[in-house]
């Protein structure tokens, strides 16, 4: 999901003495490390929309509603604005000691800054960046090995504890058909939920799309962008781990629709089957 996080930090007692290379002080941080977070790789790459964005923070707009006017969507961003800035080597050294763990993030790729005099404001940011829809059936796929390799293992659900359970089959095209189907209706119209806008459950769904079925599972995420994080995020949530891990199933589709515009982005709808 969308994070956003602003931070705020105070220098006016430290003096001006030039014009702080941002950019290149946050890296030199970034790579280095710093408390308990190591050094990561590679370097933020400057973005002309995240200046834009950080110029409107400059202003007095909101993180969300200066990233959306500059045209810029994330997944993960954070701003920070640093008040009468220092040389290069003391923001390093402040941005490592007070921002350590908003700008080591290993899914960070981009930066943003906007000088006014003394004070600079500094945006960082993981892209939006949704799979293609030429790549449907490697996702497809790799959403099937992740979930195998999950079912392989004993594990808990919540408070509900699993054995290991046998590895599933893709299901025939008329599952993935019900599941892009709601994936589409999800993006196209903004919302996440089981029950489709004309009230329809996922067992309605299946069926009207042909597939046979004697036991049906969905299993929900937006605002992930890959198959690794989205399995991640369904493991974690009791709930959906009931369903991945559940032995009654034999059968997967997955698929997702992205909507730039909607609030999440990108929406995935994983189903389980077993056929009578």
């Amino acid at each position: 999901m969308l994070r956003l996080i602003v931070l705020v930090l105070s220098l006016a007692t430290i003096p001006l003495t030039a014009k702080a290379d941002v950019v290149g002080a946050v890296n030199e941080a970034r790579v280095h490390g710093c408390h308990a977070n190591p050094g990561t790789t590679p370097k933020l790459r400057e973005n002309a929309r995240l200046n834009e964005a950080a110029r409107r923070l400059s202003r007095g707009e909101t993180l969300q509603g200066a990233s959306q006017k500059a045209g810029y969507r994330s997944v993960t961003s954070a701003s920070l604005q640093i008040t009468n800035v220092p040389d290069d080597r003391d923001i390093e050294q402040i941005v490592a000691r007070q921002f350590c763990s908003q700008i080591t993030g290993r899914d960070l790729q981009d930066i943003g800054t906007y000088r006014r005099g003394p004070d600079v404001w500094l945006l960082v940011a993981a892209p939006f960046v949704p799979p293609a829809p030429m790549d449907r059936q490697a996702v497809s796929r790799r959403v099937l090995e992740l979930t195998n390799q999950a079912r392989s293992h004993a594990r808990r659900c919540g408070a509900e504890a699993f054995p290991a359970a046998p590895p599933l089959t893709l299901a025939p095209p008329t599952l993935e058909r019900a599941a892009l189907e709601h994936s589409q209706d999800m993006a196209n119209h903004s919302y996440m939920d089981h029950i489709g806008r004309n009230g329809s459950t996922p067992a309605d769904r299946v069926t009207r799309a042909g597939y046979k079925w004697k036991a049906i599972g969905e299993n929900l995420a937006s605002g992930v962008m890959t198959p690794e994080n989205v399995v991640n995020g369904w493991v974690g949530s009791p709930h959906h781990c009931e369903n991945l891990m559940s032995s009654r199933f034999t059968q997967m589709a997955v698929a997702y629709a992205v909507n730039p515009s909607s609030s999440g982005g990108i929406y995935w709808t994983q189903l389980f089957g077993t056929a009578p």
